[in-house]
């Protein structure tokens, strides 16, 4: 079953992801940089990519999985245009994040974990992002926005969508 879906792995990604292996030298102890590498070119990781490393650090699909899931950093689908997180720790929690979230997902008519069906967002909330002191929190393409309000994300996300129109 591996071989058929390394098969459906394109040959650039195929070449591409030795390339990324070859710098590391096959370690399998950089699996997570190796990992982060081939998420950056890829934009995610597909499961024939998961495979091909597999086979190329002499590592099961699975001990693979277990250290990619274990991370938020790492997604197994592809993601839109722009990645939103929304954090929900204690102090954005408390400053009103759920708000901010739930406004998001009627804006954006996704949940977290979605992505809108035009590929354009990606929607996710997470248990903390690090940043209490400018709480509530979202992070928008590795841009930080902080104290928002409903009325700030909003202006936020036309923002996002006047770019997308031009």
């Amino acid at each position: 079953m591996g071989q058929n879906i390394v098969n459906e792995l394109e040959y650039k990604d195929k070449n591409d992801i030795l390339d990324i292996i070859n710098q590391y030298n096959k370690d399998k102890n950089n699996l997570i940089t190796i990992l982060q590498e081939v998420q950056k070119i890829l934009g995610f990781l597909p499961h024939n990519a998961i495979y091909f490393l597999s086979e190329e650090l002499k590592m099961s699909p699975a001990e693979i999985y277990g250290v990619a899931t274990f991370y938020t950093q790492f997604k197994f689908e592809e993601i839109g245009k722009y990645l939103i997180v929304c954090c929900d720790g204690t102090a954005c929690h408390v400053k009103g994040s759920p708000l901010i979230l739930n406004f998001i997902e009627n804006y954006l008519g996704i949940k977290p974990g979605e992505t809108s069906n035009n590929k354009i967002y990606t929607l996710e909330s997470v248990a903390c992002l690090g940043c209490c002191a400018i709480s509530p929190v979202c992070i928008i393409n590795g841009d930080t926005y902080g104290d928002l309000t409903t009325n700030k994300i909003k202006r936020i996300l036309n923002k996002l969508e006047k770019e997308i129109k031009d």
